[in-house]
C-alpha cells in the first residue's frame, strides 16, 4: 500500500500517510495562523519569514498570547530540540533555519535539547554512546546555520542531567501514569525509562524562568509530532508555578520517493547534510515527480507540482516566491520537463551542501562556547 494510501499516523516517534493538516489541527486542538496573527507577527519582523507566507508554519498554541507578552515588554525564550539518532537531513534544517528568524527579529535566547537519552531509551539495538555520538554530530549542523553562541545553548540531556533533574522530577511529580499512557499509548511493555522521559523533555520549558527566579515566555517552533509531549508541559505548568509554553507548529518537509515526510529510516529519498554532492544528486535525479509518462503528454498536459518532491523541496527551502510561482506556472502548463526541474534542483542542493559542510567543519572549533553549562549562569 503507497503512502498516499495509508492511514495517517503521527506521534512522536512515527509519521506516516497521507497528512491532513486541517485534521491534526482539530485532533490536536491547536489553532489555524491566521492573516491577522502574519500580520501582527510582521510588525514585530519587518518581513515574514517565507515559511509563514507560504504556511509552512500553519499552526500555534498560545502564540497570540506571548506576542501579547512582548509588546507589554517581556522578552521571551525560544526552545526546540532534535532527537539524536542519526544523521541530520535537509527537512530536519527547516524548523531550525525558522527558528533562527526568530532569534535574530526578537532577539531571543535559544535552549536546543539534544534527546541522547530518549532515544536511547526507544531504541532497543543502541547503546548510550551512539545517541551521544550522534548528538555532537547534529550540533554542528545547528551551529552551522549561524546561531548567535552568546544567546545558544545547547543541552545534552545525558550530560546535563544534574542541572535537569532538579526540575524534571518536581515535574514528574504531577504527570500521572493514566495521562502519559493515554497520549503517548504507552503499554505494559514500555520501560520506565520512557514513562519517566516526558519530564525530561518538559525542562527546557520552564528552565529560563528557574534560572531568572521569575515567569519567562517560552516559545516552541517544531514540527507538529511532537505536540504531544507538550500537551502534558503545558498540563504541569500552572501547578509548578509557570506559564505554559507557547508553540509554533511546523509541515513535515516530503521525502524524495511517493508520498511520506522526509525520514532517515529511508536514506534513499532522504538528502543528509553529510551527503557528498555525489550522492545528493543520485538520489535528486532518482526522486518521484508529477510528471506524465512521455513527453509528449506532459507537454499537452502539463505536470502536477501539488504530488512532486522535487516542486516540494523548491517550495520548503531553495526558491523564492516569483520563482516557485514562475516554476508552477510551467509545470502545469507543460513548458517544463522533469528532467530539467531535476537538474536545476540538484544544482541547487550541491551548492547548499558545499557551503554547508564548510561551516559544520569550522563549527568544530566553536561547539564548546553553545554547550549548556550551569557554571557560565
Amino acid at each position: 500500500m503507497s503512502a498516499n494510501n495509508e492511514e495517517m499516523v503521527v506521534t512522536p516517534w512515527e509519521v506516516s500517510g497521507k497528512i491532513d493538516y486541517d485534521k491534526l489541527v482539530r485532533e490536536f486542538g491547536t489553532q489555524p495562523i491566521t492573516p491577522e496573527l502574519l500580520e501582527r507577527i510582521q510588525k514585530h519582523t519587518g518581513t515574514l519569514h517565507p515559511q509563514l507566507q507560504r504556511r509552512i508554519f500553519f499552526s500555534h498554541r498560545d502564540l497570540d498570547w506571548i506576542l501579547q507578552r512582548y509588546e507589554a515588554g517581556e522578552k521571551f525564550v525560544l526552545y526546540t530540540g532534535r532527537g539524536p539518532s542519526g544523521p541530520v537531513h535537509i527537512g530536519h534544517l527547516v524548523p531550525w533555519i525558522f527558528t533562527k528568524y526568530l532569534q535574530d527579529k526578537f532577539d531571543a535566547k535559544l535552549y536546543f535539547q539534544m534527546t541522547d537519552d530518549e532515544k536511547f531509551l526507544y531504541h532497543d539495538e543502541f547503546s548510550l554512546d551512539e545517541p551521544q555520538k550522534w548528538a555532537y554530530e547534529n550540533a554542528l549542523d545547528l551551529i552551522a546555520l549561524g546561531f548567535d553562541p552568546k544567546k545558544t545553548r545547547i543541552i545534552m540531556d545525558t550530560k546535563s542531567m544534574g542541572t535537569l533533574y532538579n526540575l524534571a522530577i518536581r515535574i514528574a511529580k504531577h504527570m500521572t501514569f493514566s495521562t502519559v499512557r493515554a497520549v503517548f499509548g504507552f503499554q505494559d511493555s514500555t520501560n520506565i525509562g520512557m514513562l519517566f522521559y516526558p519530564a525530561i523533555q518538559a525542562v527546557p520549558a520552564f528552565l529560563e524562568s528557574e534560572l531568572e527566579g521569575h515567569n519567562v515566555p517560552c516559545l516552541i517552533p517544531a514540527a507538529i509530532d511532537q505536540d504531544p509531549y507538550w500537551r502534558v508541559t503545558r498540563d504541569v505548568a500552572p501547578k509548578l508555578g509557570f506559564y505554559k509554553p507557547a508553540q509554533i507548529h511546523c509541515r513535515f518537509v516530503p521525502g524524495l520517493g511517493r508520498g511520506g515526510k522526509m525520514s532517515a529510516s529511508m536514506p534513499e529519498t532522504s538528502i543528509f547534510t553529510v551527503d557528498s554532492p555525489e550522492v545528493a544528486a543520485k538520489k535528486v535525479m532518482g526522486a518521484f515527480t508529477g510528471g506524465r509518462a512521455t513527453i509528449e503528454e506532459q507537454k499537452r498536459l502539463g505536470a502536477n507540482p501539488d504530488i512532486c518532491s522535487v516542486f516540494a523541496y523548491d517550495y520548503f527551502l531553495f526558491m523564492d516566491d516569483k520563482e516557485i510561482e514562475d516554476l508552477r506556472f510551467n509545470c502545469l502548463a507543460g513548458n517544463i520537463m522533469c528532467g530539467e526541474c531535476k537538474q536545476v534542483l540538484t544544482e541547487r542542493v550541491k551548492k547548499f551542501l558545499v557551503e554547508h559542510q564548510e561551516k559544520r567543519e569550522k563549527a568544530k572549533d566553536h561547539f564548546e562556547e553553545f554547550l549548556f553549562n550551569p557554571k557560565d549562569i
